[in-house]
Order: C-alpha cells, then structure tokens, then sequence
C-alpha cells in the first residue's frame, strides 16, 4: 500500500466539535493538528499504554474525549474495542466486556464508573482506570484505588485539545486534586488582574500551550474573550485560555480544582449552563 499524499501541517485543524454555549448557542471549537497529536504522545508516557494493552471505548463521539480512545491505542499498536450505547448504560454488560476481551484499560466519566459498582462490580486487579469529564468524589477514588491497578485523574477543557492535567491517585488520599499539566501544557492560577496568586489561593486556572485551540468557529468575540494574550509571553500570538474554573496550586505543586467561577455545572462531563435553562423557564 502507498502512503496517501497529503500534505498536512500541525496549525491545520484537526476537528471542530461542539460544545455549549451561554446564551444557548453552542460553540464550535476549532482544534489543530498539533494539539491532537501531542495529546495521545503525552499519553502514551503517562498514564502509559502500549502493544500489549486492550482498551475498552465507552464514550460516544461527540465527546471529545472519544479521541484518546480512538487514537491513543493506534498509536502505540495496542486494540481498542468499541462499546455499543447499550452496553455503555448497562453495568453488567460493561462488567461482562471487561472481562470477555481482557480489557486493561477504561476511560469514563464519574458516573460510569458509579454505573458499574451499582450494579455489583467488584473491580478488575489489572484494570487501568482513567477518569475525567467532572470532578472525582473521593470515596469514589478510594473504591477504584481498592480495586484496580491504578487511577487516574484527568481534567481538561475542550478548547484546550481533551485533558491538560494528569494525577495518579494513591491509596489513602483524602484531597483528590487533578494533578500536574500534560506535556507542552502550561497552567496558571491567576486572580482578577491577570497575576499570579501564592500557593494556597484560589484564582482562576488558565491552560496555554501546544493544546490551544485556535477559537470558536464564527465566534471573533468570544474567542477574544476567552483566549486572551499570554501576559507572561514576549510572543505577541501566544495566548491563554480563560477556563471559568478556581483552582488553587497545594503546598507539593499540584493543582487541586475548586469548582467554577460562574454557575455552569457538569453532568456526565457534559456542560450545562444553569442560566439557559432558567431563561427556558
């Protein structure tokens, strides 16, 4: 077989996918090739697969957490199988899956893994377990950690190309924070004048590197308003993105996630925002 002659370089987008949006438009981030190869790389490293892993895909693709699931195993050679919606709703046929096809690794969201003790899992000793979309309850944490060969936690916007910080969780952590960025990734916890806050504080948490997304799709204000220029750059086109989230950096460097600055919430890691539906209403 011949390579196809394509040519395609890293600021060529890769995908644009939607998210929502709060004024009930949902915006549609436009995400570049360099994002998404450096994301499954980094991944590769931590929280590591390879050739010999099985991963079990259990997110529907209009999530863009679907990409690690579909290209991180690709790219090292390992196999991924693909969970019908049916059995993505069902504990027992997750649970029947896992075990059928010697699956080692799973990505889900809180609520899929809830999903799955509920409906009489005992865990899986050589399971890998990734976890992201929404904020990890700790006793949640405690029961995969029991359970499992590793956790770990993920968090990312999508205008940020899927996760940006990555922590494995350790038996006997009370406080679950979300870790350390991602390779090429940069964090910062800023307060409302664009500074950095000390250690302890909360601020806003902003994400700028490789990832960035190059904006909404028709949406020049928006964008603005949310990737703005980077004020610790001497690069006049770098920028950060403004995530709506409060952080504050712990005493060891990590970064533990405080919830929002506004009133968007998340529901099985899709973002909802209140104010749309009080206006439905």
């Amino acid at each position: 077989p011949r390579r196809p002659d394509v040519q395609v370089n890293p600021e060529q987008l890769a995908y644009v996918i939607y998210t929502s949006g709060s004024t009930g438009r949902p915006k549609g981030v436009q995400l570049p090739h360099r994002g998404v190869v450096n994301f499954p790389i980094s991944m590769r490293e931590q929280p590591k697969m390879s050739s010999q892993d099985v991963l079990l895909a259990v997110t529907t693709l209009s999530f863009d957490i679907a990409v690690l699931e579909l290209f991180l195993p690709l790219c090292v050679g390992g196999r991924v199988i693909v969970a019908s919606r049916e059995d993505s709703h069902d504990g027992d046929r997750l649970e029947q899956i896992l075990n059928q096809h010697k699956v080692s690794i799973m990505q889900a969201t809180p609520a899929t893994w809830r999903l799955l003790f509920e409906s009489g899992w005992k865990g899986k000793k050589d399971l890998k377990v990734l976890c992201g979309g929404e904020a990890f309850p700790a006793p949640l944490a405690k029961q995969l950690v029991d359970c499992c060969e590793s956790v770990w936690n993920l968090y990312g916007p999508t205008e940020t190309t899927i996760w940006s910080t990555i922590k494995r969780i350790e038996s006997g952590e009370e406080r679950i924070s979300i870790g350390r960025p991602i390779a090429n990734t940069e964090i910062y916890i800023l307060d409302s004048y664009l500074e950095p806050v000390p250690v302890g504080v909360p601020g806003e948490l902003l994400i700028g590197g490789i990832g960035l997304a190059r904006g909404y799709f028709k949406r020049p204000e928006l964008t603005q308003e949310k990737f703005i220029p980077h004020p610790f750059s001497e690069k006049p086109e770098d920028r950060l993105y403004k995530t709506g989230d409060r952080a504050r950096y712990l005493p060891d460097g990590e970064i533990e996630y405080l919830g929002r600055v506004d009133h968007q919430v998340k529901l099985r890691g899709f973002r909802i925002e209140l104010g749309e539906i009080e206006s439905a209403v």
